[in-house]
């Protein structure tokens, strides 16, 4: 059976896409000029959650609810949180942790999209695929 073997992309739609890639690169260090980045190894989670979960955030009345949410790893929670707020970043003032997991914080980009910041668990183990890539 033919399986996907890693996330190809991730594509939003934004009212300033020059102004949304620019606080992705200077908030994030994610660089979107050539439409490539390059990720380090490391787990990916795929879960689904109940359609009416706050999880991911609150939007003001009269926009649409996000309906997935972003999760990027960090190797230094506490210190992108802090880099964050020292740019001014819309950082949501609170640390949630899953023990053998990891610590989690949010952050929220230009457009209301709540973006999720995951320090895995030192020597946190994650299932191997049944399948190797």
């Amino acid at each position: 059976m033919e399986r996907v073997n890693g996330i190809g992309g991730y594509f939003m739609r934004t009212r300033d896409p020059e102004a949304v890639s620019a606080w992705y690169q200077d908030m994030l260090g994610i660089d979107m000029t050539d439409g490539v980045w390059r990720q380090a190894a490391g787990p990916t989670v795929v879960a689904a959650f109940e359609d009416e979960t706050d999880y991911f955030g609150s939007r003001p009345d009269g926009v649409d609810r996000q309906q997935t949410m972003l999760n990027f790893r960090v190797d230094d929670l506490d210190a992108m949180l802090e880099q964050l707020q020292a740019a001014e970043a819309d950082v949501i003032d609170e640390i949630q942790e899953m023990e053998g997991i990891g610590r989690f914080g949010w952050v929220t980009d230009p457009e209301g999209n709540r973006i999720e910041l995951w320090e895995p668990a030192p020597g946190a183990e994650f299932p191997e695929s049944s399948e190797s890539l």
